[in-house]
């Protein structure tokens, strides 16, 4: 079959070879240059669904960059001859956006099937230079159907990029069963992790006491990760699927939630998802109810599709929060749940449901209700990239993928982040650095994350007082400013160089941070404003497009000490201003001096 799609909006196609599913196709113009493709295929008897593709095309015109929920570092122009990304409700998103140098949207383009496996690709054609983009159905087998629909939105807006994606988030929440989760505030608090600081070889009195001092730092919660629940501290995951506490590491965990939490302190635990191990004892239980095995983890990949295995899973993580009275989970690799033609699936009898990723939605839906009718504020995290429109349903916590010690991947995976997950909390790869770090290197991990809540992964009675000064500051700062550096409007710069300009504003006070040595520009008014040095400059040149004002200007190092006080007239035009690296800058306006 094959459909053309004529209106204002781009030429559509969608190209199947299938002759048993017809298709129809309508146009819903939203606003002029928004666009809403409605499709819908259907078949007289329930059929396989053949592989589909939406194709169109625009002019590489004023076209500089691309951005979609994986290019992480790689914000270039991929060839139409490429594979491009795949989506899915627990990996990525389905939306694609193409801008200018100056951050202005050329297209946008998102997918309501967030569900299934879709292929999207935006890729530069060379003989016309045009950009040949495309949404791709069904390569992933699906049980028999007789009916589909699905929406491709289309937005030519000559607008911020960063408003464009937001929009389509907006737009996801509005479907059906879309709705995110609740985020408690307890969420956009930093948190300490054990995972970089401990690895597997955890032990309760030393945990205690890094909460201790986490604390005193402005931490709010603790993750305990991998190592809980075995002896063995070898990575692997031969041991998973019994979910009982080691006693050699947590003799108690009863006790030692209550320690935790008589400092005021929330606790999460991490569990690997699909993972029974070869190890466990309840290996025999699932051994022919799973998607396949992986022998290189010496575990297999537990099936949803079946009622016991998601029950057996949502009853363990029920039973740690009932019994161990811990507040939230951790969990990982939820992006395995899926069919693998190279291995033998398990042929037990039993399953309710035909499609995977149907069951996965039914088991993590089933997961955050249950547990929220136990404690209503309960926290999950999800890893990217597990961070798509679904997933917001099932977790109100996202974290970068790991980057241990790696500053500029972090910008660039919370802000990335950052641009599709609405008031999900996004929470910064854990902090780690090397003990002889200099110091203002090390407060690098924290400013560069300054727009998402701070993981922090440090034994901190090692790192000695000046990390932990610096430590302190940026986490207090984080603190008292998250209602703008989180939850105000977040004007992201420049992805394809890296985010090196980053603001963020809500009322009257605006945040701003500057990881390159480039001129930044004040053409906001604000009573109160902060400039984090991100650069290993020692000067700031600040162009200013504002009326003249009075200003109490005061300048402060990485651990929050003072440099400088002072009141002067900021004008129009540029100023250079001495402020050390890692080190930030604050303008607050005298009353009445406009």
């Amino acid at each position: 079959m094959k459909t053309l799609i004529n209106n204002d909006c781009p030429h559509v196609t969608l190209i199947s070879d299938n002759p048993f599913f017809e298709s129809t196709t309508t146009v819903e113009t939203i606003e002029e240059n928004l666009f809403l493709i409605h499709i819908r295929l259907t078949a007289l008897q329930k059929d396989y669904p053949p592989v589909c593709r939406i194709e169109w095309s625009i002019p590489a015109v004023d076209i500089h960059s691309l951005w979609h929920p994986g290019t992480d570092r790689n914000k270039a122009f991929q060839v139409d001859w490429g594979d491009g990304f795949q989506s899915k409700s627990t990996s990525l998103a389905p939306v694609a956006s193409l801008f200018n140098l100056s951050g202005q949207n050329r297209m946008t383009f998102a997918f309501s099937d967030a569900l299934n496996n879709v292929s999207i690709k935006a890729g530069i054609h060379e003989e016309d230079s045009s950009f040949l983009c495309s949404v791709t159905l069904f390569e992933e087998a699906l049980p028999k159907m007789d009916h589909y629909e699905a929406t491709l939105r289309i937005d030519h807006r000559n607008i911020p990029y960063h408003k464009a994606l937001e929009d389509v988030t907006l737009w996801w929440e509005t479907l059906p069963g879309y709705k995110p989760a609740v985020v408690p505030d307890v969420a956009l608090r930093p948190m300490y992790s054990t995972w970089y600081s401990f690895h597997q070889a955890l032990n309760a009195a030393e945990l205690e006491e890094q909460c201790r001092l986490a604390k005193e730092l402005g931490c709010d919660s603790i993750i305990v990760d991998d190592g809980w629940q075995t002896d063995d501290n070898n990575r692997g995951y031969a041991f998973t699927g019994d979910w009982e506490v080691y006693d050699g590491k947590i003799p108690d965990m009863k006790s030692h939630v209550e320690a935790v939490h008589r400092l005021d302190m929330k606790y999460m635990l991490w569990y690997s998802v699909p993972f029974v191990g070869k190890c466990s004892k309840v290996w025999g239980q699932f051994e022919n109810k799973l998607l396949r095995v992986d022998e290189k983890l010496n575990a297999g990949v537990l099936d949803p599709r079946y009622p016991d295995v998601r029950e057996y899973l949502i009853h363990t993580y029920e039973q740690a929060v009932t019994g161990w009275d811990i507040d939230g989970l951790k969990l990982d690799f939820v992006d395995s749940f899926r069919l693998s033609p190279d291995q033998k699936e398990g042929t037990a009898e039993g399953r309710d449901y035909e499609s995977v990723p149907e069951a996965v939605d039914r088991l993590l839906s089933d997961v955050m209700d249950r547990l929220k009718a136990i404690k209503p504020d309960i926290l999950i995290e999800f890893r990217q990239t597990y961070i798509g429109p679904l997933m917001r349903k099932y977790g109100n916590m996202f974290r970068a993928n790991d980057c241990p010690n790696d500053s500029i991947q972090n910008r660039v995976r919370t802000l990335d982040l950052r641009l599709l997950s609405g008031n999900t909390a996004v929470h910064s790869d854990m902090i780690m650095f090397n003990p002889n770090e200099p110091l203002e290197s090390a407060a690098m991990q924290l400013i560069n994350v300054i727009f998402s809540v701070p993981q922090i992964s440090l034994r901190l009675n090692d790192i000695g007082e000046d990390y932990l000064a610096m430590l302190r500051f940026w986490l207090a700062f984080s603190r008292e400013h998250s209602d703008v550096l989180l939850r105000g409007a977040l004007y992201p710069q420049q992805p394809e160089l890296l985010y090196p300009l980053v603001t963020a504003r809500k009322d009257d006070i605006q945040i701003i941070a500057i990881y390159a040595d480039a001129v930044v520009p004040i053409d906001q008014d604000a009573s109160q404003l902060f400039i984090v040095n991100g650069t290993y400059s020692e000067k700031l040149v600040i162009r200013s497009s504002l009326s003249p004002a009075y200003y109490k200007i005061q300048v402060k190092d990485c651990c929050g000490q003072l440099i400088s006080l002072q009141t002067q007239q900021i004008n129009k035009g540029l100023l250079e201003v001495s402020v050390p690296k890692a080190g930030i800058i604050s303008f607050t306006r005298v009353p009445g001096s406009l």
